[in-house]
């Protein structure tokens, strides 16, 4: 998920993918016969229904709890070059191995929903029908437990050609993907506030047109993680980035464009059940000079447009959070303070969308929910846009930064 956009626009691993794990089920139903006729011709046997077939959780493939690892890089910087033989930072990292067994069981259930996601969406589907097709598969990997347990990390991103990020269908939406779109893909995972989030870029059409932004932008996210670890200066990583991605341009009717950073999105901390924490980083340099730190976990994402590589908030929004610094803050009216008080039971910190209010059981909402961000007490997330008859494509990893290596918890076979 993008991390929130600079003031200025305030206002306005490569472990290889299991098979899907699925439950033994009969697939023929019992047929009755139809009487036979003296002069019809012989009739037809109905065909049997196929049963539809289960997602069993990510616990029954792993009943020992040890999830795959994601894929380990050395650190760079020669200040570093100690750390991959220490027994001593081994024996530290071993520490915090239950937290580290969270985010790895919630990245491969990532790579088996993404997986999913990348053999079922086609186009003419609806933006409701693939959330749904996601956000359940989340959920029935995470073992259907309650939100703050386990499951979906934030809503899942779907935004299409010059939307860059925080899209995500509200109910009612009839947007429906097409052959042309170019739809990335957020998707968030958490298990015990523990989240991985990590993004792809989706193309449907047959002449290969947007392959350059896509490489540009996949190639530039590898760097961003190549030159991540301790010690490192966030603008240098933004350095880097950007001389990757703006190498490439894209062709359209005899027109080049090139691949433009949107230098105001960013990769971010991740914190315990806070998907934007502290520190950002840049995918163009912005003179930061603070460094990566120890233990510190990381989204790093870019994003390449061909528009004007700036975004600004523009459509309906979906996407919420619970800001809480605001719990000085009185609710502005009774229905507000009940609306916040399902918002805290079931989500905390953790962001959401309109659609998980109403699973949530709440109807009727919209004004209280209005009051709540006005008064400053649940942030909105509108959709971020460059302009419009552009394409923008994201690719985004979570990377760990354990005292002796960094770990790209959420690679797969895929990106």
């Amino acid at each position: 998920m993008s991390a929130e956009v600079e003031a200025a626009t305030a206002n306005v691993v490569e472990p290889k993918v299991d098979q899907l794990k699925v439950e033994d089920l009969s697939l023929e139903d019992s047929v009755t016969p139809e009487p036979e006729s003296t002069d019809a011709a012989p009739s037809k046997k109905k065909k049997p229904k196929k049963k539809k077939k289960k997602i069993t959780t990510i616990d029954a493939s792993y009943p020992d709890h040890i999830f795959p690892e994601g894929e380990w890089q050395e650190y760079p910087l020669d200040v570093n070059s100690h750390r991959t033989t220490s027994e001593e930072l081994r024996y530290l990292d071993r520490q915090s191995n239950n937290k580290w067994e969270d985010f790895r069981k919630g990245a491969e259930i990532h790579r088996r929903v993404r997986h999913k996601a990348q053999s079922s969406i086609k186009p003419g589907m609806s933006m409701i029908e693939i959330a749904d097709l996601i956000e359940n598969s989340v959920r029935a990997y995470s073992g259907n437990v309650h939100t703050k347990e386990a499951g979906i990390g934030f809503p899942t991103g779907l935004s299409l050609n010059h939307v860059a990020a925080h899209y995500t269908p509200n109910t009612g939406d009839k947007m429906v993907l097409h052959k042309d779109d170019i739809m990335k893909v957020d998707i968030g995972v958490h298990v015990n506030g523990h989240i991985c989030d990590s993004a792809f870029t989706m193309t449907f059409e047959d002449t290969g047109k947007y392959n350059p932004l896509l490489q540009a932008v996949k190639e530039a996210t590898n760097t961003g993680i190549k030159e991540s670890g301790i010690d490192v200066r966030l603008n240098d990583i933004g350095a880097a980035i950007q001389e990757v991605m703006e190498s490439y341009e894209v062709e359209e009717n005899g027109k080049f464009y090139p691949v433009k950073c949107i230098r105001n999105l960013n990769g971010h901390n991740i914190g315990d059940y806070v998907i934007h924490s502290g520190k950002t980083v840049p995918i163009v340099p912005n003179g930061d000079m603070t460094k990566m730190e120890e233990g510190e976990t990381f989204a790093i994402e870019t994003f390449g447009s061909t528009g004007n590589g700036y975004v600004i908030t523009e459509g309906e929004c979906s996407h919420y959070a619970y800001m809480p610094e605001s719990d000085s803050i009185r609710p502005p009216s009774e229905r507000a303070k009940e609306l916040l008080d399902n918002i805290k039971a079931n989500f905390g910190t953790l962001p959401w969308c309109r659609r998980y209010l109403e699973r949530a059981g709440e109807d009727k909402y919209l004004f209280a929910l209005n009051q709540l961000v006005r008064a400053g007490i649940v942030e909105d997330y509108a959709p971020l846009v460059d302009k419009k008859g552009s394409y923008t494509a994201q690719f985004e990893h979570t990377i760990l930064l354990h005292p002796h290596k960094k770990e790209v918890v959420t690679r797969g076979d895929d990106y």
